[in-house]
Parts: structure tokens; C-alpha cells; sequence
């Protein structure tokens, strides 16, 4: 009796001081990625705001390219992106702190002069960089600074959009598709609640949406959203592909930086003035809250945003892939969801949430996001949508670094998985 009670009280010890060991890694990573995210922020809102003041800045697009080129060269962070993020959470690989500056004034800078881009690429490689560094200072062994990388994409990316439960899921799930690193729960969500709390503070309001016409549960519904989730995936399938053909293409037809940063700048901009000069250019927030609050899009706003989006990341340009995708999903869903008797706004939240699922490959975040940006309205029909888009989407996405270790159609493992057990 008493060495079974010694047992126990040696384990309650150990998973105290473990628990302690967490909250502790999380404080100063969800301070910092909150601070920091919250600057960052403020920075993208002001640059955007100053862009749409004085439109002239948009031909100042190929000299920032040089300037994002230089600075990345300067700081040692050429071709280093999410991908190498998500390779930091999957096998321990050392993410540079110079990274933080790098991704934080390339994207400010971007943004600035008005190329297509998001945000939340920023924020996992800030935030991942952030908690990696936090753990080596502290001397946490490599599979624990695995966890704190998870913490600080978790938490940069709540301080950003507003949305803790969804970042932290989208940080345990996005780097091995069909396994989640739930260890990094606990000081994920503590490190992504103290980010949103400071981004409270600071006076960001969390991003939301007002859906006015939700239709009723229903056999009706249920198959038009379903036709407009298949409909997502191969918009899906379209937006990774040409965003992948253009990063595997342009190094290869113009493998010098300089050069191709300035010539992509040169067709962004003229492609701005061809499309529309302002719609397509950043993240264009305004444009999904059009779609989504007053059912309002162009039936080409889509296919121009994958298009921008695509040569303003491939010229070496400098955001995410995140928000376009919202943007691309939007826009599809709010032009063609009328067309199977859908509300057009309705639509445009099912298909901007599944646009994103397919493309991220992260289905149970997505439908976390879904309750926080919409605060639960439709949710089984947008969790239909959700789930079409990813099982059709295939098995590639935003993120090349992603492994699939479990099949999206068969109950079984993937070879992947059967070569990490064996590691």
C-alpha cells in the first residue's frame, strides 16, 4: 500500500513539474509572439492604409523586391520559409532568430507597395522562429523545442487573426497531416490565449464575420453545399497548383534574385492596372468582408487573386498563402453558391473555410476556425463543405514540407508513416 501510494505521489511530482515546466515556456513565448504579432499588425494595417492613401506607391513594387532580396541575403535567410517551419516541428531542425526581422519587414514591405500577399506566412515563421529560440536559451532538449515551435506559430497566429482554439489546432495538425502533436495543447492554447489577450489589450479587434442568411439544416442544403465543396476542391487543386508551378518555374527561367524579384514586381503591377488597382493587391480583407457580410464579388475576383498571389510570392516577394485562400474561397463560393440556391453570403463563409481546409490540409482547425470567425452559424453545413474539399483536394497543398501519414480515402497508414515508426 504505502510503495503504491509512493508511486503515485512520485508521478503527481513528476507531472507537476512537467506541467510547471510548460506554463513557464509558454509565458515568455506568448508574450513575445503577442507583442511582436501585435506590432506586426498594426505595421500591415498602417502600410495597407497608407498604399490605399497614395496609390502611387504601387510602382515602388520592384525596388522593394530589392530590398526584401537584400535584406534576406544580409540576415542569412535566402529560401528559408514555412516550409522550413514545419520541418522544425517534424524533426528538430534549428530555425534562425533573424528570420523574425527578415519575414517582418519583407512582409511590411510588400504590403507596402502592393503586392499580392497574406499575412499568417509571417506569423507561423515568426512565431515558429520565436518559440525554437525561447527553448534553446532555456537548454530544452530538441524534441521539447519541437513543442515551444508549435507554441509560438500557435500563438503569433492568435495575436494575428483572433482565433486562439483554431491556431493552436492548426499548429499541432499542420505539419503532419492525419497526426496531431497534442502535447503542445496545453502551452500552445496558454501561449496563444496570452498572445490574444495582449492584441486585446493593444486594441485589435478579433477578426469576425456577420453571416445574415444562414439556410436551416436540411436535404436541400445539404446537397447544395455539398456540390459547392466538391466545387472547392478543384478550385483548391487549381490555386496550389499554380502557386506551385510558379515557385518551381520562375527560379528556374530566372535564377537570379534580383532579377526576378524586379521582373515580377513590373508584371504585378501591370497586371493591377489591367484587373483593377487596389482589389487584388495585399490581403485584401475588404474584398472577403464584402463577400461574406453583403454577398458582393466579382465573377473573376478569384482567378486574378490566384494569379497575383502566384507571381507575387514566386518573384520572391514576401506574406502567405492564408489569406488569399480565404480571399480565392470567398469570392468562388459567393459567385457560385447562388447559382445551386445558395445565399450569396453563406456561400462565400462555406467556401472560404474549405478553400482553406483543402489547401492547408488541416480539416479539424478549420472547422474550429469556422465556429471562431463565424461564432457557430451554419456550422454542420460548413463543416459538410469543409470535409468534401479536403478529402477531393488530393495530397498536395500550401505547404511542401507536409507529410500525409494517413490516407484520405482508405482506412490504413501511409508509407510515410511506416517510415517514421521505423525511425
Amino acid at each position: 500500500m504505502s510503495e503504491s501510494f509512493s508511486r503515485a505521489a512520485r508521478s503527481a511530482r513528476e507531472m507537476a513539474r512537467m506541467l510547471l515546466r510548460w506554463l513557464v515556456l509558454a509565458l515568455p513565448i506568448g508574450l513575445l509572439c503577442g507583442g511582436i504579432g501585435t506590432a506586426f499588425h498594426l505595421a500591415v494595417e498602417a502600410v495597407t492604409e497608407l498604399r490605399g492613401a497614395h496609390g502611387w506607391l504601387l510602382w515602388l513594387l520592384p525596388a522593394a523586391g530589392l530590398a526584401i532580396v537584400a535584406l534576406y541575403k544580409g540576415t542569412k535567410c535566402e529560401g528559408v520559409g514555412t516550409n522550413n517551419v514545419i520541418r522544425a516541428v517534424q524533426s528538430g531542425e534549428a530555425v534562425s532568430p533573424l528570420l523574425v526581422p527578415a519575414i517582418f519587414f519583407g512582409t511590411v514591405l510588400t504590403h507596402l507597395c502592393g503586392g499580392s500577399a497574406g499575412r499568417e506566412g509571417a506569423a507561423l515563421q515568426m512565431g515558429g522562429s520565436i518559440g525554437y529560440n525561447i527553448a534553446k536559451l532555456f537548454h530544452f532538449p530538441d524534441h521539447d523545442r519541437r513543442t515551444a515551435t508549435v507554441c509560438g506559430m500557435a500563438a503569433f497566429f492568435s495575436a494575428l487573426f483572433g482565433t486562439p482554439l483554431a491556431a493552436t489546432l492548426f499548429a499541432m495538425m499542420v505539419e503532419d497531416v492525419g497526426l496531431s502533436f497534442s502535447v503542445a495543447f496545453v502551452p500552445g492554447f496558454c501561449a496563444a490565449l496570452l498572445a490574444y489577450g495582449i492584441s486585446l489589450a493593444c486594441g485589435i479587434a478579433p477578426t469576425r464575420f456577420a453571416l445574415s442568411a444562414v439556410p436551416a439544416l436540411g436535404i436541400l442544403p445539404i446537397l447544395q453545399v455539398a456540390l459547392l465543396g466538391v466545387a472547392c476542391a478543384a478550385i483548391t487543386r487549381l490555386f496550389c497548383l499554380l502557386l506551385h508551378a510558379a515557385e518551381h518555374q520562375l527560379p528556374k527561367r530566372l535564377p537570379n534574385p534580383w532579377v526576378r524579384v524586379v521582373l515580377g514586381g513590373v508584371v504585378v503591377v501591370a497586371l493591377s492596372y489591367l484587373m483593377g488597382v487596389g482589389r487584388y493587391n495585399g490581403a485584401g480583407m475588404g474584398v472577403i468582408t464584402a463577400a461574406v457580410e453583403q454577398g458582393q464579388a466579382l465573377p473573376w475576383d478569384f482567378i486574378c487573386k490566384i494569379l497575383l498571389t502566384a507571381i507575387t510570392l514566386a518573384s520572391g516577394f514576401k506574406g502567405g498563402e492564408v489569406v488569399p485562400s480565404f480571399y480565392i474561397g470567398a469570392t468562388f463560393g459567393c459567385v457560385f453558391g447562388p447559382l445551386l440556391g445558395l445565399p450569396a453570403g453563406f456561400s462565400a463563409a462555406v467556401a472560404m473555410v474549405a478553400v482553406f481546409c483543402g489547401a492547408a490540409n488541416t480539416l479539424v482547425p478549420s472547422l474550429l476556425l469556422a465556429y471562431e470567425l463565424f461564432g457557430g452559424a451554419g456550422l454542420e453545413l460548413i463543416a459538410l463543405g469543409c470535409g468534401l474539399s479536403y478529402m477531393l483536394s488530393g495530397y498536395h497543398g500550401l505547404y511542401s514540407s507536409q507529410t500525409f501519414l494517413s490516407d484520405k480515402f482508405h482506412s490504413e497508414y501511409t508509407a510515410k508513416w511506416e517510415a517514421r515508426l521505423h525511425h
